[in-house]
């Protein structure tokens, strides 16, 4: 696991053992607050002891962006923390999340000591704002990488944690394409000071602009680039042949994961615009 001080008060950590999770910590005068967990307990508790005898710290809140297990899997590892996360990600965490975790807990015995933890502070609608310690935090919907998406900014530091909303590459299967692009369009000039992406390094001011725009033009080139595969005589043979590259994007992110994440976004688009492409 790596960790990085991105303010004097701001900590990421990223995993060593699965996909290059990201996970944040926030030190206030009032304790810790937890941005999401890493998806192996050995990692996470690593990072609740660097809380507890690092920074002498008690975990406070801790933050799920969104249901997906490589996210929440460590929140019950924090024993006596709040819990802070969309209305959505409650409803699926008590659904496709335990059933995904009695999956894991059958076939990974690291993973039998977890237990689901409920969010206790929703949100629907609107933004929220948690003001703890000196720092505010804000929350909005972001959905796209899935419905229940959210960002989390850290305002005095300017510092956004963008979990899977901004990722190497943008993944949309279990999410909404065009909720996609909208959330990503609202990312726009945000004077952000550094973004933390769900997985995978942090982005500093100067790229946050262009990382957001490059993922613009994915999705644009992707839809396209599908549109026209699904007008030719042998559409299964052109989706095919919709790489990564003809898309803008490079294979190397992520140590290579990202091809698959870009195959699953061609099959899931394919079968979102048949339809529209055939009308």
């Amino acid at each position: 696991m790596q960790r990085e001080r991105v303010a004097d008060d701001v900590y990421v950590f990223t995993s060593d053992l699965y996909a290059q999770v990201t996970a944040g910590i926030v030190l206030t005068s009032e304790g810790a607050v937890v941005i999401d967990t890493l998806a192996y307990p050995e990692e996470t508790l690593m990072m609740k002891r660097f809380i507890e005898t690092r920074l002498g710290a008690q975990v406070r809140y801790v933050v799920n962006s969104h249901f997906h297990a490589d996210h929440t899997i460590g929140t019950s590892l924090f024993q006596g923390a709040r819990v802070i996360a969309h209305a959505r990600c409650r409803e699926l965490l008590n659904t496709r999340g335990r059933e995904s975790l009695e999956k894991m807990k059958a076939s990974a015995s690291e993973m039998r000591g977890i237990e689901l933890v409920l969010p206790d502070v929703t949100f629907d609608g609107g933004p929220m704002s948690l003001h703890i310690g000196g720092k505010t935090f804000q929350f909005w919907l972001t959905p796209g990488h899935s419905a229940d998406s959210m960002v989390c900014l850290v305002k005095e530091d300017r510092i956004l944690f963008a979990a899977d909303t901004l990722m190497p590459l943008p993944y949309f299967v279990d999410g909404s394409y065009d909720d996609f692009v909208t959330s990503l369009e609202g990312l726009r000039s945000g004077n952000f000071e550094n973004v933390i992406q769900g997985h995978g390094e942090i982005i500093l001011r100067g790229e946050i602009e262009e990382k957001i725009q490059g993922d613009l033009d994915y999705l644009s080139t992707l839809r396209s680039a599908v549109d026209q595969a699904l007008t030719l005589p042998a559409p299964e043979q052109a989706l095919a042949a919709i790489t990564l590259e003809s898309c803008g994007k490079s294979r190397i992110l992520l140590n290579g994961e990202v091809t698959a994440l870009h195959r699953q976004n061609v099959t899931a688009l394919a079968a979102l615009r048949r339809e529209w492409v055939q009308l």
